[in-house]
């Protein structure tokens, strides 16, 4: 099945059946606040941004977000530490003052769970870089959450992602090689990408786990562990991800 892929510009009666698609997400990912002020305004700001692919059906089964910024401006230049987080950040704020953007930043690609493994993830990934050069952009860049990586928490990221397979060279992390083979090129570590701050109370509801020792616990589908201090009644997620750029 090769899905129909076009913009929620052209599809704007898709907007509802977009944020009902069923995802995989973990919970807590969800209570980064940045996230959670900044992305439901993508699809209104930017609908040319933002990919839904659709079935013969007409049923969605993948979506893809993205954001115009300008990196090429004062104080920037370089791919930010901050990841995920700084380019939701810049991008609503250029949007806010008039910049003209340069460059585009993915910032979601989602398959529905009953159509994972069916190659859709790199046609979203080809239709994004597609996207991006039709809106004028000369690259792509995106803070990839490497999808593999929650299966080794303690390992740092910037030993993670020089892991590659003995047969192509390419990435060993799944997600991190369908970038690669669409013609990304893995830039850097982004060490603060996303930050998740609760009470253990709180961390308790999003995990169904106790929180009740002191220092890092491993949490199901968190890259590196959680900080929880019990001194203080809270913990903390910061997550890194990895900057790969698509040169359009």
């Amino acid at each position: 099945m090769t899905p129909q892929i076009t913009t929620l510009a052209d599809r704007p009666e898709l907007t509802g059946a977009l944020d009902e698609m069923p995802d995989t997400w973990p919970r807590f990912v969800l209570e980064d606040l940045v996230g959670w002020a900044n992305f439901p305004r993508i699809a209104v700001e930017f609908p040319e941004y933002v990919l839904v692919a659709t079935d013969q059906e007409g049923t969605v089964v993948a979506r893809g977000y993205s954001v115009p910024f300008a990196l090429d401006a004062p104080g920037r230049g370089g791919l930010p530490a901050g990841g995920w987080d700084q380019e939701l950040l810049w991008a609503f704020s250029d949007l806010r003052h008039g910049r003209t953007p340069d460059t585009a930043g993915a910032v979601e690609i989602t398959v529905a769970r009953d159509h994972l493994g069916r190659g859709v993830s790199g046609r979203m990934v080809e239709a994004m870089r597609e996207n991006a050069r039709a809106l004028g952009h000369r690259e792509l860049v995106a803070p990839v959450r490497p999808s593999a990586k929650h299966l080794r928490p303690a390992l740092p990221m910037a030993e993670y992602v020089r892991l590659t397979r003995a047969e192509d060279g390419l990435p060993e992390d799944p997600w991190l090689r369908v970038h690669v083979r669409a013609g990304g090129v893995v830039d850097s570590v982004a060490p603060v990408s996303m930050t998740v701050s609760g009470t253990l109370e709180q961390w308790r509801d999003w995990t169904g786990l106790p929180f009740d020792t002191e220092g890092p616990v491993e949490v199901p589908g968190a890259l590196v562990p959680v900080h929880c201090s019990l001194t203080h009644g809270h913990a903390v997620y910061v997550e890194p991800n990895v900057w790969v750029r698509h040169r359009l």
